[in-house]
């Protein structure tokens, strides 16, 4: 390969001579008996090692790679290191990068034009090596498509890239934002391919071959050997211990088998970087050039951890999970994996990385805003809706004396109040939480904050209630929905690829939620309820579905004794058409009726309450002065007209909907424009969003086109 990786090789190959070495003295006693705490011999274990000062000072093994053998792990073990395996996959688009074969600002479309060939930005190398391309995580696109990755048998990246190409949309503005996507990794796994023109598997070889790393590679067959390797192992919450079966093959985001000494080997290497100048490795520690973040680099977290400049990453596949911790001021690093499925990785390498930074007084460095002004003024409003930097609704409700943290349908946790202003986690008293005027702040002891601004929401009325019925349906996941009311003015959800309904809780006019599933309303220009945008994970966020039936425009709104609703009389064998208003009991019966209209057509789309009556919008071709105009009428409590009045010219016009203003109504509807009167064959026709402002006798005040449609 390249001089680069040359380079690497010879550190890498020197570090193995340091195997023979005796290891630096350290408190081995007590980390050992920290690893006691979550694995003993017989059951499925772990594999932990720690590189000091360029040297390997711990390395232990504990428990079972097979239960049904009793087949120990030992220092031939492989382990699937799931995600910790991003940072190899960066590294060797890095070395390509540095080798002039790619450029990290390239577009990947100029690779595969066929991955979302409607977004107009930019999708960049870089974006997919840290996360901001806003592309969704194949992984939990196949959970909501209820498909989940462990039913799929023989499932590989060929695949996942033909599921990533029915999308359509982006999360968000490549580079505006950050979302771990395992769909990252995937696609840059068929780059390497691409540019290498070698198969991934046979590139990423030769690369650990070089490294040194003899005993690592990708899995190459779902169902092939891999020799020496540690099954892994959870209980499911029932304490019996279960195997889980890999049935899949995915590379570049996971998926790696590797060894202890593998591993350290490679820890060492990072050590020695900067001594033996090479810049592959030393690059591969920092933040991406030209980054929007810099708080994800090349498959590797670098914010910081326990208080000091750390570089790390987790991994987690069912029961195989591992961590690595590289804490670069103390040249230390800590790496742990296992196949148990009870414990985590990443808490046994925070508590053996605490153990050997005790030195270290561990400060908190809170957010300098914490204490600005806090015990002056008025206590903040608390409880109430927020909405967090991403655009998903978190609520602060006070139950049975308990101020609670609810988000979407996760377990709430309490806030524990310290003063006025100033409350803490119940389950992580360092996690402070600041009410602000509008605003609450998450402070955490590391420095960073997270804002959530107060929302300003209305609450669902019944109109919105029933907008919201019907199906919806997404061509990017293949799937429908339908919503539908139930006689206690309830919404039950139902989706085409799961066999039981669900109920919905309606958090506001825009925002619900249906069990685990996060739905966000977007209207169009007439306020109707036209998208929902589903998320059943954050790593697959704004599934977009669209409404396929009943989009109609409100025209019901509820009352004390039932409710008032407006539709309109179809016209049979050319007969005219009228509006009927009709005020029904709440079992739908109908208590009177009035009818509206002239001798041509005449059509209702919605109706607003008022304060002493009701406006009822629509169009007409009886009154007016083009073929259609916007027809609004005015009437009172008990359906008796007061006025009623037109809005429009030549063309077509007609009206949608109306909302309140302090000094009457704002009718919006649409006007059409021609290019011509006469010629109706070869004229061209525009339809722009219409609005027109009234008072509340219903006098013109003015109009405005607002956008073509």
């Amino acid at each position: 390969m390249a001089k680069q990786i040359v380079l690497l090789t010879s550190v890498l190959f020197f570090t193995l001579n340091l195997f023979a070495q005796s290891k630096q003295e350290l408190n081995s006693e007590a980390i050992t008996q920290i690893l006691n705490q979550y694995a003993s011999d017989d059951s499925p274990g772990m594999a932990i090692g720690i590189v000091r000062d360029g040297k390997i000072v711990y390395e232990h093994y504990l428990g079972y790679a097979n239960l049904e053998h009793k087949v120990k792990i030992d220092k031939d073990t492989r382990f699937n290191i799931a995600s910790t395996a991003k940072q190899f996959t960066a590294l060797m688009i890095l070395q390509l990068a540095q080798e002039e074969k790619i450029n990290l600002e390239d577009d990947i479309r100029a690779l595969f034009p066929s991955l979302y060939p409607e977004v107009k930005e930019e999708i960049k190398i870089r974006h997919l090596i840290n996360h901001t391309s806003g592309i969704r995580d194949y992984l939990f696109i196949m959970e909501m498509m209820n498909k989940p990755s462990w039913r799929q048998v023989g499932m590989d990246n060929g695949d996942v890239i033909e599921l990533l190409e029915k999308q359509e949309e982006l999360v968000f503005k490549p580079g505006s934002n950050y979302l771990y996507s395992n769909s990252n990794y995937t696609i840059l796994a068929k780059v390497i391919e691409r540019v290498s023109g070698q198969k991934f598997n046979d590139y990423s070889d030769q690369f650990f071959e070089e490294l040194g790393m003899k005993e690592t590679s990708f899995v190459r067959r779902y169902m092939g050997v891999i020799p020496n390797r540690a099954d892994a192992y959870s209980d499911w919450g029932n304490g019996l211990w279960l195997s889980t079966p890999m049935v899949t093959k995915f590379n570049g985001d996971g998926f790696l088998y590797t060894t202890l000494q593998d591993q350290l080997i490679y820890e060492q290497a990072v050590q020695h970087a900067r001594q033996n100048n090479n810049l592959l490795l030393m690059e591969s520690q920092k933040p991406i050039p030209n980054s929007e973040i810099q708080t994800y680099g090349f498959g590797l977290e670098l914010d910081g951890r326990l208080g000091r400049e750390a570089q790390y990453h987790s991994g987690s596949t069912f029961g195989y999970h591992s961590h690595t911790s590289r804490f670069p001021k103390e040249k230390l690093s800590v790496f742990v994996m296992s196949n148990n499925g009870r414990i985590w990785s990443g808490d046994i390498a925070d508590e053996i990385a605490s153990v050997l930074l005790t030195e270290m007084e561990n400060k908190a460095t809170y957010n300098s805003r914490i204490n600005e002004n806090l015990d002056e003024g008025e206590q903040a409003q608390i409880p109430g809706q927020y909405m967090s930097p991403d655009g998903f609704l978190i609520r602060i409700v006070k139950e049975e004396g308990k101020i609670l943290w609810k988000s979407a349908n996760n377990s709430p946790y309490e806030l524990i109040q310290e003063s006025k202003n100033m409350f803490s986690v119940d389950y992580n008293t360092t996690i402070k939480i600041r009410f602000y005027e509008n605003e609450v702040v998450q402070f955490y002891p590391s420095g960073r904050t997270i804002s959530y601004s107060r929302h300003s929401y209305l609450p669902a009325s019944f109109a919105d209630l029933e907008g919201f019925v019907g199906k919806y349906h997404s061509s990017e996941l293949d799937m429908s929905f339908e919503f539908k009311k139930t006689k206690e003015n309830k919404l039950k959800i139902l989706f085409s690829n799961r066999d039981r309904e669900r109920a919905v809780e309606v958090l506001n006019r825009n925002e619900l939620l249906a069990s685990n599933f996060i739905m966000k309303v977007q209207r169009d220009q007439f306020d109707r309820a036209t998208d929902i945008l589903v998320t059943l994970n954050y790593r697959a966020q704004n599934n977009r579905f669209r409404k396929q039936t009943n989009l109609q425009y409100q025209p019901k709104v509820e009352t004390e004794n039932g409710s008032i609703q407006v539709t309109t009389i179809g016209s049979r064998n050319g007969d005219p058409s009228d509006i009927l208003l009709t005020k029904n009991y709440p079992n739908g019966n109908e208590i009177w009726s009035k009818q509206f209209g002239g001798n041509s057509y005449d059509r209702a789309s919605s109706i607003l309450a008022t304060d002493d009556g009701y406006l009822i919008i629509g169009s007409t071709s009886s009154y007016g002065n083009g073929n259609y105009d916007i027809f609004v009428i005015k009437t009172d409590k008990e359906g008796n007209k007061q006025w009623q009045n037109t809005y429009g010219g030549f063309y077509n016009e007609y009206g949608y909907t109306a909302e309140k203003t302090a000094g009457g109504y704002l009718i919006k509807g649409t006007k059409q424009k021609c290019s011509s009167n006469s010629d109706v064959f070869n004229r061209e026709c525009t339809t722009n969003v219409w609005v027109v402002s009234i008072d509340k006798n219903g006098k013109e005040l003015s109009n405005k086109i607002l956008e073509e449609i």
